[in-house]
């Protein structure tokens, strides 16, 4: 099995970051009276800080998802991904802002039952997604479409792929801490098993 060497990288500030990256700095924290510290982190490289927030904004306005489906997909899609920070960091937006039923954001934490059929399917699929990198069978979307979404909510979960992807990715490179005000829903990623040679 690969191991990771993480890397540090020194955060960005509003003051210390390029021009476009402090803007976006700036906004966020007007928006959510802190700076993340993934925020930070991807403010090291503008292309970086700037897809994400925009595909991020998108996803949420434009993707066909109700506020708890958005954060369903994010937190299935973090889980297969392993992103211990996008897990806290979406656990407590599903718990405070979106208002995920706790037991939904629980049972995808812990990989167990969903009580809700639709978001049941809408989890499972999400993962899909990631675990066959793009590539699911006639069967697993013919079983996300039976429960009433769309061909059209496909391509919104190519969108949160493309976000997840920004996001866990950095996290895993660059560890980043998770902050204070994610802390209460701090997750730990369980060990993949070994892939028998």
């Amino acid at each position: 099995m690969n191991t990771i060497k993480k890397v540090s990288l020194a955060p960005k500030t509003i003051e210390t970051a390029n021009t476009l990256s402090s803007s976006i700095l700036e906004t966020s924290k007007k928006r959510a009276g802190m700076i993340a510290n993934m925020y930070a982190t991807m403010a090291n490289n503008d292309a970086l800080l700037d897809a994400y927030t925009y595909a991020y904004d998108s996803f949420r306005k434009n993707a066909g998802f109700t506020p708890q489906e958005q954060e369903v997909v994010f937190l299935s899609m973090n889980y297969e991904n392993g992103c211990e920070y996008c897990m806290a960091a979406h656990s407590v937006i599903a718990d405070r802002m979106s208002k995920v039923p706790k037991e939904v954001t629980d049972a995808i934490r812990n990989n167990t039952e969903i009580p809700d059929e639709k978001l049941k399917a809408l989890s499972l699929f999400s993962k899909i997604m990631i675990e066959k990198r793009g590539y699911p069978s006639e069967l697993d979307i013919e079983n996300f479409l039976n429960v009433g979404y769309t061909k059209s909510h496909i391509l919104g979960l190519v969108t949160g792929a493309a976000v997840k992807t920004m996001s866990n990715y950095t996290n895993h490179i660059f560890d980043i801490p998770v902050d204070k005000a994610f802390e209460s829903r701090t997750w730990t990623k369980e060990p993949k098993p070994a892939l028998v040679k």
